[in-house]
């Protein structure tokens, strides 16, 4: 991705700091920080920030007990994320008192990056990271966590991919064969329909063919399977939201909500999530990802199926999350902060997530391990559930990630409401994209201003 030029301005931090839904700061290629060192003998003491979900943080304290004993000089208080996770570090970043290793993903993550605020990580790794480690990342994912500027700021947490969930029960009872590998979106549509055809007017189904968490990978992943991008890939200040292949694929998504009442939309399963409308029953399939696989084994009362994402018209794609690990460039340890950051990347650390819930590893090389978690806690449930769906735009080298503009607090503002109007409230055609890529692309060229 080219970098654009000039350096974050006062008035743009000032405006990105302000717009907390936009979830990301504004761009730059301003180098890091620079760090002191420890006095010989000092002990450094670190702070690490990561999720705040009820499983997360034991989990933690346990595996820092092993960290400590092998690294007796360093000290590491453990954190949980703030409820405002984008604005506090906003904030926290800005006053120059952030944790000195944390976890990102997403938007943010890479905005953070591209603002200087995270170590380049690129020394330590080619220092000491060996070909055989970073090989075992998706390339996808692993690429993903480099700024425009080509520093690197972050390596992977864990492995979220995205597949298509389906209700078993409700595909036997419609006579239906299940999805599989060689599906392509007309497959999918014709299925869908399937499960809606039924109803009187215009009378909500009792339930509904599929559903997609309106979001800025999941609406790329659909645009990137007809061929198209919302970020122009040799230039993050060029928008083509408007191309063609982005409006066929967007266009595709409102018809299936609003013309044919085929996939719901959030409005209508009482603005639940889409893994809880899933595991509620109230969908027939659903686009999730293995992030949410405990949650839907833990409570459907029905039989679960897994497949790959259907194919798009041009492409097959899914989602790599881009979640990661990052080092505070206002670190005073970075030495002992890369140490922590190397325990957070190691196998025991991803199978202690993978066995505590169900988290995909970034390694491909513990995804068996990680697959033996999951039929060892749900062997009913999964005995004739395809696990290996989650891994095989992984294993097959079809995973997307997340485009991302220059200036992404100002895109994510402004699409964000123009998406909810076209899917979520069916009120405005996808034609509004034009609008939309206009007014992005001026907020990259103000950015140096």
């Amino acid at each position: 991705m080219g970098c654009p030029d000039g350096t974050v301005s006062r008035r743009s931090f000032l405006r990105a700091a302000g717009a907390a839904t936009a979830g990301a700061l504004t761009t730059g290629c301003s180098s890091p920080l620079g760090s002191p060192t420890p006095r010989a003998g000092q002990k450094a003491q670190l702070v690490y920030q990561d999720w705040r979900t009820d499983w997360f943080p034991p989990m933690v304290q346990e595996m820092l007990e092993q960290f400590h004993e092998s690294h007796p000089n360093i000290r590491v208080f453990f954190t949980p994320d703030p409820p405002n996770l984008e604005e506090k570090m906003l904030a926290d970043m800005q006053a120059g008192i952030a944790p000195d290793v944390f976890q990102g993903c997403c938007t943010h993550f890479p905005a953070w990056a591209q603002n200087g605020y995270t170590l380049d990580l690129r020394p330590y790794v080619e220092a000491d990271l060996d070909q055989e480690t970073i090989s075992d990342w998706d390339p996808a994912q692993y690429l993903a966590l480099f700024a425009c500027d080509g520093k690197q700021f972050g390596l992977p947490k864990y492995h979220g991919a995205l597949a298509l969930y389906y209700n078993k029960d409700l595909f036997d009872a419609h006579s239906l064969a299940y999805p599989e590998e060689s599906w392509d979106h007309d497959d999918y549509l014709a299925a869908m329909l399937r499960f809606v055809t039924e109803r009187d007017g215009d009378t909500p189904p009792e339930v509904w063919g599929s559903m997609i968490d309106v979001s800025w990978d999941c609406i790329q992943m659909h645009v990137n399977g007809w061929g198209g991008h919302l970020v122009d890939p040799d230039d993050p200040r060029h928008c083509l939201m408007s191309e063609p292949e982005a409006l066929a694929a967007m266009e595709w998504l409102r018809a299936r909500m609003w013309d044919e009442k085929a996939m719901a939309t959030s409005t209508a399963v009482r603005n639940m999530g889409t893994h809880e409308a899933f595991s509620s029953g109230l969908l027939a399939m659903a686009e999730d990802g293995s992030w949410a696989l405990k949650d839907i084994l833990a409570g459907a009362k029905f039989r679960v199926g897994v497949a790959p994402f259907p194919a798009g018209p041009v492409r097959r794609v899914t989602l790599a999350t881009t979640d990661g690990f990052g080092i505070y460039s206002g670190t005073k340890y970075p030495d002992a902060a890369w140490e922590l950051l190397k325990f957070l990347i190691s196998k025991d650390y991803g199978r202690a997530m993978a066995r505590t819930n169900f988290l995909q590893p970034a390694r491909g090389s513990l995804v068996e391990e990680w697959m033996g978690f999951v039929r060892q806690e749900f062997p009913e449930q999964t005995k004739d559930l395809d696990l290996t769906a989650f891994a095989h735009g992984q294993t097959h080298g079809y995973s997307v990630t997340a485009e991302i503009f220059a200036n992404m607090a100002s895109a994510a503002e402004i699409v964000m409401p123009t998406w909810q109007s076209i899917f979520n409230l069916g009120q405005a055609p996808v034609t509004e994209m034009e609008d939309v890529c206009r007014k992005i692309e001026e907020a990259q060229r103000d950015e140096g201003e």
